[in-house]
């Protein structure tokens, strides 16, 4: 029986990552991963998707060039040469995150981790027919696509005509109509990338708004671009029946059906914590997801979880920081994760990113706010690059301390900055303050020093 400082179960952000960061910090560790290096995020979620939706966006700009002088007669978009790119992305990162491990010295095992129990010596995990033990483990087993009982799913899942997250990326030829079930960020990207390959896109949300918990201002706005591209919404409707033909679901009483000959079921994702032997620790879980305090500890010593897991924030930069909070403890140094500021993007086009409270949430807290909203056209780049662009960046400010509460901005390339935006909220500045920050000129992201003197 081998013997690790640390185990980690997963392979995906939270576990390379903490894997990486533990092995620098002098931790001799094993990494057990059943597929692939890189987890759903490289191989099935954010990477594959943020390439196809690049080839889109060139797509779209050759398409519609005539608004910027240019004209590019004869654009197409080759669907099975998209997917092939992403495929070749996908493998350039995986074969980095494996040379950077090696690198580290740690330890890889590709197979089903099984933890077997806990003894005076640590945590034992078999995989690969062999056994080892460790002081300390980490589950980052991830999440699942969520699969609703609705009949027709499973059969339509066997069939192929009803996919999920993985399947869809993976088309090397456009459906002619597509049907999206849920209108977060998944099934929004996935519409949005379809439609622009040229696919009939519906989008069926049983929410009365698109985007989740993004600030109802921006949604209705996206709602709106998406709309006028030619993707159909159905909100606040349920899904009721799924089949070769397409989809059913009731709206105001009314039964209606949606033709689709490819559904993509996009409802959310759930935690994985079955199936890898995690009763035998006794791990407490909590409406289906590993329960952890803000040092990633579980209720057994010495067991950690970071990433989808834990079901706090799914999404692959918290699964980064979650990993160093847990190996950071397990290394003595003072750390704790923070959820107040983590940012959150909609690759569509336009994008969409978000930090911090939104101002529903903020006076749900309690909080007194005040809001200003702010046509993304107040910078001149933002109208030099977007012909036509109605984007807006939204501010949220507590009218108490004068401190940023949350921005959301649509339009132009907020993902690129809206750390920014992070780190102002963290470090707690007060607008007055932050109105001595100098912005680079011309940018879109002026826009939010614009939103400074509109307080």
């Amino acid at each position: 029986m081998e013997t690790f400082d640390l185990i980690i179960l997963g392979g995906g952000p939270g576990g390379y990552n903490a894997a990486e960061r533990a092995a620098e910090g002098g931790l001799k560790t094993l990494l057990i991963e059943k597929r692939a290096l890189g987890g759903v995020c490289l191989n099935e979620g954010c990477i594959p998707s943020k390439t196809l939706l690049q080839s889109a966006k060139v797509y779209d700009y050759a398409k519609h060039g005539d608004k910027y002088g240019v004209t590019a007669k004869g654009a197409a978009l080759d669907q099975a040469f998209v997917v092939a790119r992403k495929n070749k992305v996908v493998q350039t990162l995986v074969s980095g995150i494996a040379a950077k491990l090696k690198k580290l010295g740690v330890a890889v095992v590709f197979a089903a981790g099984r933890i077997e129990g806990k003894t005076a010596a640590g945590v034992t995990v078999s995989a690969d027919g062999k056994t080892y033990t460790a002081k300390n483990l980490l589950i980052a087993t991830g999440s699942t696509a969520a699969v609703p009982p609705i009949p027709g799913a499973a059969e339509g899942l066997a069939a192929g005509y009803v996919l999920t997250n993985r399947e869809i990326l993976d088309l090397t030829e456009t459906p002619k109509a597509l049907a999206v079930i849920g209108g977060g960020v998944i099934g929004l990207e996935m519409a949005a990338y379809y439609n622009s390959a040229g696919a009939k896109v519906t989008v069926v949300e049983m929410l009365d708004k698109i985007a989740g918990p993004t600030d109802a201002e921006i949604a209705k706005l996206l709602l709106k671009e998406l709309t006028a591209k030619g993707v159909v919404f159905h909100l606040g409707a349920k899904v009721t029946g799924l089949d070769k033909a397409g989809v059913t679901f009731e709206k105001n009483g009314a039964k209606e059906t949606v033709k689709a000959d490819k559904i993509l079921l996009s409802i959310g994702r759930r935690p994985v914590c079955e199936g890898f032997g995690l009763e035998t620790l006794g791990v407490f879980v909590e409406r289906g997801a590993v329960k952890t305090d803000d040092k990633m500890r579980t209720n057994v010593p010495g067991v950690y979880a970071a990433g989808d897991v834990n079901g706090k924030s799914m999404l692959a930069h918290t699964a980064y920081r979650e990993g160093e909070v847990a190996v950071n403890t397990m290394l003595g140094k003072a750390d704790a994760m923070r959820y107040d500021a983590i940012p959150s993007v909609i690759y569509t086009n336009p994008e969409v990113a978000s930090a911090g409270e939104t101002e529903e949430t903020a006076k749900a807290a309690g909080r007194e706010v005040k809001a200003v909203t702010l046509s993304m056209r107040y910078s001149g780049r933002y109208i030099a690059e977007n012909e036509g662009g109605a984007g807006i960046l939204k501010l949220v400010v507590d009218r108490k301390t004068d401190r940023i509460l949350g921005a959301h901005i649509i339009g132009g390339t907020p993902s690129e900055s809206i750390t920014a935006v992070s780190l102002m909220i963290e470090s707690e500045y007060s607008v007055e303050a932050l109105k001595k920050l100098v912005f680079p000129h011309p940018t879109c992201f002026e826009v939010l020093r614009e939103s400074f003197y509109e307080i």
